[in-house]
């Protein structure tokens, strides 16, 4: 396996432990973005990355900052189902039109997971 490949499992498993680690929320997402960033320096059109690093961003309320990553991956050709779930998520929380989210949620519903990928957090309570 490549080294960015077990660099982006690991980020994966971090983001599932910020969950667990809620009191050290700002940390784990500040190491996320350091080795999401890292990753982007070796390899600045990796997909799997720009979608992460969007979640982690929208996770964060940055969501201006994560639709700029999000759209990159698109605009080179991701088909990862997350980044369609991840885009309506940034959406839906800078309170764009509805018909322009739920064409990415339509898209998503063909689509298969990236196993290197996640989704951001959404809590429909918030809208």
């Amino acid at each position: 396996m490549n080294n960015i490949n077990q660099r982006l499992q690991n980020v994966k498993k971090l983001q599932a432990k910020r969950f667990e680690n809620e009191d050290h929320w700002d940390e784990i997402n500040d190491l996320l973005i350091k080795e999401l960033d890292e990753i982007l320096l070796i390899e600045p059109k990796n997909t799997a990355a720009l979608i992460n690093i969007g979640a982690v961003y929208s996770d964060m309320g940055e969501n201006e900052r994560a639709l700029d990553y999000l759209k990159t991956a698109l605009k080179l050709g991701s088909d990862d189902k997350n980044l369609f779930i991840n885009l309506a998520i940034v959406m839906v929380y800078m309170e764009m039109h509805q018909e322009e989210y739920h064409e990415y949620l339509e898209t998503a519903e063909n689509m298969a997971e990236d196993p290197l990928t996640f989704k951001a957090y959404f809590d429909p309570q918030s809208h």
